[in-house]
């Protein structure tokens, strides 16, 4: 399994911009698993919509990872999981975001 993220440069920092901004705006918090990385987030207006289109987007370019979503009583999450070097490419990823 290839781990490369796909991006130009100017798309790298345009998503990473929209993930900071999010987290900044509705996260609750980031937890590292066995077999990836769970993002957490505030139900709060919008963010259903900005994680589903960010999902997709990371999809197409990380596709070496699944990107789901999840909803609960306690709000909304993003789940990324992979496999070998997969996981610890998730865990380095956002690291600095929540």
């Amino acid at each position: 399994m290839d781990i490369a993220c796909t991006l130009s440069p100017a798309a790298l920092a345009s998503r990473h911009e929209r993930w900071r901004r999010l987290i900044a705006d509705s996260g609750l918090g980031r937890d590292e698993t066995p077999d990836g990385l769970r993002l957490r987030f505030r139900a709060d207006r919008g963010v259903a919509a900005e994680l589903a289109d960010l999902a997709a987007a990371e999809r197409e370019c990380c596709a070496w990872a699944d990107w789901s979503i999840e909803s609960g009583d306690d709000g909304i999450s993003l789940v990324a999981r992979s496999t070998g070097d997969g996981v610890a490419a998730l865990h380095a990823m956002l690291a600095s975001g929540v």
